[in-house]
């Protein structure tokens, strides 16, 4: 997908998103309470997947301390047969 379409159809998605919320106090009381639903569902979506990202980020770069030392390897070594 090129960036002129992706771009064309992020266009096209938020002038949808405009159209609604200029509609929403006028609907239905069904109608305001999925599109909550629905905005509700997107936005724990973006922030799980940041605590995730964030998550996997600290875990590896460890910004505070540097790599984590306690994680030391084990040398395993040939045990001697009689």
């Amino acid at each position: 997908m090129s960036s002129e379409v992706f771009l064309k159809e992020m266009q096209t998605i938020g002038e949808k998103l405009l159209l609604k919320l200029q509609k929403l106090p006028k609907a239905d009381p069904v109608e305001i309470v999925s599109f909550c639903v629905v905005l509700l569902f997107i936005v724990t979506v973006l922030v799980l997947m940041i605590i995730a990202c964030s998550c996997c980020c600290y875990s590896c770069c460890s910004f505070n301390e540097g790599p984590d030392h306690r994680r030391r390897k084990a040398q395993v070594r040939p045990t001697a047969h009689p």
